[in-house]
Parts: structure tokens; C-alpha cells; sequence
């Protein structure tokens, strides 16, 4: 789990940023050493209180470990502990950070994108609505019903209608419905979602901006789980598709604290249109500046935020750019392939039923069983029996209609089944699949028995 490279490449790092202040009269802050220490090892016994997120054998939500370079970076940040709310309080991290902005936006084809981090993609996604709000003012936002569910929540606190668009039997937004609701003629907002979290399908979204060309509306794209998927080259043909016409959009949220390498909280909002950001105009009769540019507190809803999320993304950046075949994008590229991997030796088991085949990295999957209130009850038992083998998990209540088009010949006896599912989100998945399929014949096995 600790490598003690890390150790002494922070150490080092340490002593260049000191001096960096070598010109400053000596101090040192004053603390109990032994005090400190004991309570640390305190945090790290509780913190032993924990699934193994680091690790290949933790398949369960979307928690991908932080590359070395970014948990170094954001550490090293913290002797600093820059505030990018404004230059004074963090004059090289917001450099750093806008900096990155440019390159998140050319993943997009826009070249000087309005943008900047976020604490995460419920953060950024409510920026890009409430500026849509004030774009459309009085008009609807709909979003398909497999989309996060803050979008609704996002509506209700910015006072915004909002109405949920059905999906397909594949998890995608439903393109009937969708027009259905656009003849009402009070949409004003489509939410298109980039890999939803839930089932990680991509939402159509070539149809949904064709639909420009006959409603005045604005689409957003919550690209916060699969918005770097567009670097990697074995997309299937409708993601990729749906990839190339991303930048058409008018705003895209990207959360780099999923596939992006980095430490939460770290979501980004960007806006094509850089005009966007006189919405966010606002003067403070207590805030000062040391510089006449611009500065991140006036294109941001947040006003504290931490420097040290930049500093850990343009780390990053600068070891794994964030372009199309570099070592980034490869890695991307075999999560896509252990999902498909995973989803085709599911197929050939006995003891499971995988359902729609994986557009990015999410394989889900229902225990065989003659019946859904048995499928249900043995994928708990599997969630259990795997857990205590050290595979991890996740579960996910879906509707027996959707179940049923990849199981025919199960009776659905209830309205919904519980199955399995599994985020293969780090490269190393690829070369674990054969001890992860072990551990889940044998748990599936011994629920049967049960």
C-alpha cells in the first residue's frame, strides 16, 4: 500500500519548496511532537476502517486511487495551503489551475474555455444549471431518469422545473420521450449524460444536439464520470460518436477525481462560451486583489477553494498529458477492455446474467436464479460472501421490465431485482479478472447452497 519512494520524493520536494522562503527571518511553528504523533497513529488505526480502494480487489463504486504524482503534489501543496478563491491566496495555484482549464478544454476542441475546479460534480454541475437558469429563465431542465439524481435536487434548489426524460431497455436517454417533452414547448435545458453512474451507458447525444435545429435549447453535457473517455481509441461506435460531438455542447462538467488521477474533491465546469461568466459578477467590498487580471472567485459560484487540487492536477498533467495515445489514454483504454473482458466471462458462466454490454468501464450483472426474488436474495448473498473473500462490490436496484430483456427465462415475481455491479476503473483490472471471476463463482456457488 506505501511505497517508500513517495516518502523521500516528498521529502525532497519539501526541501526545494523550502527554499523558496529562505530570505524570511527564521520560525517554526510549534507543536507537540509526541502529542502529534500518537494522535496520528490513532487516525491511522481508524482509518484501517476502510475498504481497500487502492486496490484491484475493490470493484465496487466509483473510487479510483489517486496517482502517486497527484496524492505528492496535493500533499506537498498543504505547507502552502493555498486558497485559489483569489489570487492573493494562492498566486501560483491558480496559475496552475488555469492552465489546466486550457488543457481540460482542448480534451473538447475549445480552445480558451471559461472554467475552473470544483469540490466535486454536484458542485459543478449546479454552476452549469443555474447559469442555464438565467440563459432560460422560467424554463424546464429534463435529464434522463437514469442520470444522477442531482440534477432534480440541483433544479429544486435553484428553483428550476425539471422533469425526468424515460431511458431505454440500455440505459440511455430515451429519444421519444425526449421529443415528447420538447412539444410542450417549455424545455429550455437537455442534460446529456456522458456515462451515468449507475449502469455507465452514454446518453445519444448526435440526436440530442440535432434537435437545435428546431427548439431554442441549451445542452449540457455531465461528462463527470465519462468525460475522459474521448481520449481513448476502442470506444464502440456510439460512444464514439457521441465523444466526437462533445464539444458542441454549451457547458461540460468532468469530474478529474474519477478517471483523472486525482484526490476528491477535485470536479471542473466549463462553458464554451466564455461570455458565460458575467453571471457571476459580483463586487466585495472586503476583497482586494494584488493583480488587475482576472481572478478564479469571479468565474465561481465557491469562493474558498483548495490550491492544492491544481497543484495536484497540473502535476499530473505534466507526467500524463491528458491527449490521445499517451500513457493516460492507454490506461483508459484497458479499463474499456476489462469491462468487455469481464462482461464476456460473465456471459460464458453459468452463474451469472450480464446485462447490456459496457460502453465504458461499468459491467452489470444478475445472480442466475429461476426467479427475481431469488436473483435478488443470492446477489446479497455474493455481495457478502465476496466481501469476506476481499472482493468488494457494489449492489443496484433495478426494474424487473429492464432485468428481463437479458434474463427471458427468469420469472420476475417482483417490480424490482437487486444485481451486481462492478466499476473496473483501474487498468489493473485487466490483469485481475481471472482471481475476481474465482472469487465470484465460488461466492456464487455457496449462495445457492445457502
Amino acid at each position: 500500500m506505501i511505497n517508500p519512494a513517495e516518502v523521500e520524493i516528498l521529502q525532497n520536494a519539501l526541501a526545494r519548496l523550502s527554499e523558496g522562503f529562505e530570505t524570511l527571518p527564521d520560525f517554526e511553528t510549534k507543536f507537540d511532537v509526541d502529542a502529534t504523533a500518537d494522535v496520528l497513529l490513532q487516525v491511522a488505526t481508524r482509518m484501517q476502517d476502510n475498504y481497500p480502494y487502492f486496490h484491484p480487489h475493490y470493484a465496487g463504486q466509483m473510487l479510483k486511487p489517486p496517482h502517486p504524482v497527484a496524492r505528492l503534489a496535493y500533499a506537498l501543496a498543504l505547507w502552502i495551503n493555498p486558497n485559489n478563491h483569489a489570487l492573493d491566496g494562492g498566486r501560483a495555484s491558480s496559475a496552475m489551475e488555469k492552465e489546466c482549464i486550457v488543457e481540460l478544454g482542448e480534451m473538447f476542441g475549445w480552445t480558451q474555455p471559461l472554467g475552473h475546479l470544483t469540490g466535486g460534480g454536484t458542485m459543478a454541475n449546479l454552476e452549469a444549471l443555474w447559469v442555464a437558469g438565467q440563459l432560460r429563465p422560467g424554463q424546464r431542465v429534463v435529464a434522463s431518469d437514469q442520470a444522477h439524481y442531482t440534477h432534480s435536487r440541483i433544479c429544486e434548489v435553484l428553483g428550476i422545473p425539471f422533469t425526468a426524460v424515460s431511458s431505454t431497455r440500455d440505459g440511455r436517454l430515451d429519444m421519444d420521450h425526449l421529443q415528447e417533452l420538447l412539444s410542450n414547448g417549455d424545455v429550455g435545458t437537455i442534460v446529456a449524460t456522458i456515462g451515468n453512474t449507475g449502469l455507465g451507458n452514454v446518453d445519444p447525444l448526435p440526436a440530442i444536439l440535432d434537435l437545435r435545429e428546431q427548439h431554442d435549447i441549451r445542452i449540457h453535457a455531465d461528462a463527470a464520470y465519462g468525460g475522459y473517455f474521448g481520449l481513448a481509441d476502442n470506444l464502440g461506435q456510439d460512444a464514439r460518436q457521441a465523444y466526437d460531438r462533445l464539444g458542441e455542447a454549451e457547458s461540460i462538467v468532468i469530474d478529474p477525481h474519477k478517471h483523472g488521477l486525482q484526490p476528491y474533491g477535485c470536479g471542473c465546469v466549463l462553458f464554451r462560451d466564455p461570455t458565460d461568466g458575467r453571471f457571476y459578477k459580483h463586487e466585495s467590498p472586503y476583497t482586494y486583489f494584488s493583480s488587475g487580471d482576472l481572478h478564479l472567485g469571479e468565474i465561481s459560484l465557491e469562493c474558498s477553494r483548495p490550491g492544492a487540487s491544481a497543484v495536484a492536477l497540473w502535476a499530473t498533467h505534466r507526467l500524463l498529458p491528458p491527449v490521445k495515445d499517451g500513457d493516460f489514454a492507454r490506461g483508459l483504454d484497458n479499463c474499456l477492455m476489462a469491462a468487455r473482458e469481464f462482461h464476456a466471462r460473465l456471459s460464458a458462466s453459468t452463474s451469472f446474467v450480464p446485462l447490456m454490454p459496457p460502453e465504458l468501464d461499468i459491467v452489470i450483472y444478475a445472480v442466475q436464479a429461476p426467479d427475481a426474488t431469488t436473483a435478488t436474495t443470492r446477489a446479497r448473498t455474493v455481495f457478502d460472501i465476496a466481501a469476506n473473500d476481499n472482493l468488494h462490490l457494489a449492489l443496484i436496484e433495478l426494474p424487473a421490465e429492464l432485468v428481463s430483456h437479458f434474463a427471458p427465462d427468469m420469472n420476475m415475481n417482483s417490480e424490482m431485482v437487486t444485481c451486481l455491479r462492478s466499476v473496473l476503473m483501474k487498468p489493473e483490472h485487466r490483469d485481475w479478472l481471472e482471481p475476481i471471476l474465482a472469487i465470484l463463482e465460488r461466492a456464487a456457488s455457496r449462495s445457492t447452497a445457502a
